[in-house]
């Protein structure tokens, strides 16, 4: 049975209104709508907190105390939703290969979706930081499917499919995946792992995003990013923890967590001040 969803608070969250049917133009509709409004970030994992995917959970912190997280937080939110609107979805899981071309042959780390209308077959994806989809794609190979940001294909398919982004002239790998059937207890070990294990860079780098109509705002450490839809990006070096705090809660729109881990945590991306001289 799926889990009991706020429906209304979702909605409020994201800004949506309008039809519910589970039609493809209402699933374009939240796909935009989601990454606009609650942004992607790991401040949980920094903090050495444990990265809960319970129903009441996620929706306490992603709609709730208004903050955000990461993909297995925002995909299975939304996965909820799309299930109690009545759609056909499960999720899959994909290998990055985005940051490291060998990410094909690592074990799975990111969640995404696959969602059934009419007979065919769609992924969405709500939750891949400053890459993160802002449409659903059509599963088939080779065809180039532009979003409101980037323009995307998928190739392959038999049984991997890679999913690629246009950048300027040239198609860059983002993630390898599959349709095998994927088990909550799946999600569940490898949340664990990306949340908790100290090989993994969540737990000791800040990666922020948020993708609203026409731009997007991407932080990774102290380096922020404007990039204006076909236009050049804008970058910005964060030197202060007021500096860094200022951007979260103003640019993504995040109510910081009142824990007394978070300004050291966030200190501790600034580079160090340089010895004087003797």
């Amino acid at each position: 049975m799926p889990e009991k969803v706020n429906l209304k608070g979702y909605f409020e969250r994201i800004g949506f209104a309008g039809s519910i049917a589970p039609t493809l133009s209402t699933l374009d509709l939240l796909h935009a709508l989601h990454p606009a409004a609650i942004p992607f970030e790991n401040l949980g994992p920094l903090l050495g907190e444990p990265v809960r995917l319970d129903q009441p959970s996620l929706e306490k912190k992603l709609l709730t105390d208004r903050r955000g997280g990461y993909c297995f937080e925002h995909n299975l939110l939304f996965m909820r939703m799309l299930e109690d609107l009545d759609y056909t979805v499960r999720p899959l899981l994909a290998r990055v290969v985005w940051t490291n071309p060998d990410g094909a042959s690592l074990p799975p780390s990111h969640l995404l979706l696959l969602v059934e209308i009419n007979g065919q077959n769609h992924i969405a994806d709500v939750g891949f930081g400053g890459l993160t989809l802002t449409t659903p794609l059509r599963l088939r190979a080779e065809s180039a499917q532009a979003t409101p940001h980037e323009t995307f294909r998928l190739t392959g398919g038999d049984p991997d499919w890679t999913l690629e982004v246009k950048l300027a002239d040239d198609w860059r790998p983002v993630y390898v995946f599959n349709l095998d059937q994927v088990s909550l207890d799946d999600i569940a070990s490898i949340n664990q792992k990306t949340a908790g294990d100290p090989a993994s860079p969540f737990t000791h780098e800040l990666r922020v995003a948020l993708a609203p109509s026409g731009k997007r705002f991407k932080l990774h450490n102290t380096k922020f990013t404007r990039l204006p839809t076909g236009e050049e990006a804008e970058y910005r070096e964060l030197s202060t923890l007021d500096e860094i705090k200022q951007v979260l809660t103003t640019d993504f729109g995040i109510s910081l967590p009142q824990d007394e881990r978070l300004d050291s945590a966030l200190s501790g991306l600034l580079a160090p001040n340089p010895a004087p001289a003797t």
